[in-house]
């Protein structure tokens, strides 16, 4: 047997019981390994899902440009499509997503665009403002907006979330997703709920971030924003593919917390995976504890991406001792 692309491969992750790092935890608790995918993180998903339904409404032509906001994993799934369908690829970052990310981008052949972080998604400099402009200059070309693109809730819907379902044989109590584009954490939780509406949904955010404040009052506060180096999760807008009504709980978990989990899943459970996976278990954990779930839930927690990319920021002694995340 043998596939006949590299794309092919995407998706049946594997769960994994947790068990170091939850012990004192009477549930059973799963996580949801994406760096399987060929890109090494979840984002292949939406990456395949977005381009061939773009491709099918015409929206890109052979020999076109793919242009994206990105903070690095959605471009490597995106580079990987590229590369095999023939496209070209323009990624616009930002200055706080780790050079292993930026490096890997451009080793796939993409050119990478680095913008400032601590700026407004509307200001011309925000690495959203600086991908769209690029995609209206640009002849031939397709901005994804995986934020506001329904195509990466949909590829969740119809991937990951049937996979977890079955691989729990429908056993699944509560699921567990960072909360970044919105699209992880809703596909999911939507083809969850419709096969069990008890199953709770948690929502992981980060400290500097507007999700939790917004979640509980329907206030988009400006004051929440403030800035946090954990990856991929938490915003500054509210993206088309969250919704909220299907999420049940949101725990917020600080840079610490989410880099020291992260280490631990490492040396504990030979799980090498990056900042938001730490963030998804430390608050997966803390919402167990408070909730008292008993040893008949099952607990499903996706873990994003793959440590490689943060070997030198989270997993550098030096860098978290900088940042005071280290107690010796």
């Amino acid at each position: 047997m043998y596939y006949n692309s590299i794309l092919e491969t995407i998706g049946n992750t594997p769960l994994v019981k947790l068990n170091k790092v939850a012990a004192g935890v009477d549930a059973t608790i799963l996580a949801k390994v994406e760096y399987f995918n060929p890109g090494q993180s979840v984002k292949d998903r939406i990456a395949i899902k977005m381009i061939e339904v773009a491709e099918n409404e015409g929206l890109i032509k052979p020999g076109g440009t793919i242009i994206e906001g990105t903070s690095g994993n959605t471009g490597m799934g995106l580079a990987l499509v590229a590369a095999v369908k023939g496209y070209k690829c323009i990624f616009t970052t930002t200055d706080k997503q780790s050079k292993e990310k930026i490096d890997l981008l451009r080793g796939l052949g993409a050119e990478v665009r680095v913008c400032p972080t601590d700026v407004d998604p509307d200001d011309p400099r925000s690495y959203y403002s600086v991908a769209k402009r690029l995609s209206n200059e640009i002849p031939n070309s397709y901005y994804p907006n995986q934020y506001d693109n329904l195509a990466n809730t949909q590829a969740h819907y119809e991937t990951t979330g049937p996979e977890i379902w079955e691989q729990t044989e429908g056993r699944v109590t509560h699921y567990v997703a960072g909360m970044g584009t919105g699209g992880t954490i809703s596909g999911v939780a939507k083809f969850l709920k419709e096969k069990n509406p008890s199953i709770r949904v948690i929502g992981i955010d980060s400290v500097g971030s507007v999700y939790k404040k917004y979640f509980e009052t329907g206030e988009f506060d400006k004051n929440e924003i403030k800035p946090y180096l954990t990856e991929g999760i938490g915003e500054d807008l509210i993206p088309k593919n969250i919704d909220m009504s299907l999420i049940d709980a949101v725990v917020q978990v600080n840079d610490k917390n989410a880099f020291v989990t992260t280490r631990d899943l490492a040396r504990k459970e030979g799980l090498f995976t990056g900042g938001s996976c730490g963030a998804a278990v430390y608050g997966a954990l803390e919402y167990a504890a408070g909730h008292n779930l008993s040893g008949s839930d099952l607990m499903v927690v996706i873990l994003p991406d793959i440590g490689s990319r943060y070997v030198s920021k989270i997993y550098n002694d030096d860098w978290m001792r900088e940042h005071n995340f280290l107690d010796e």
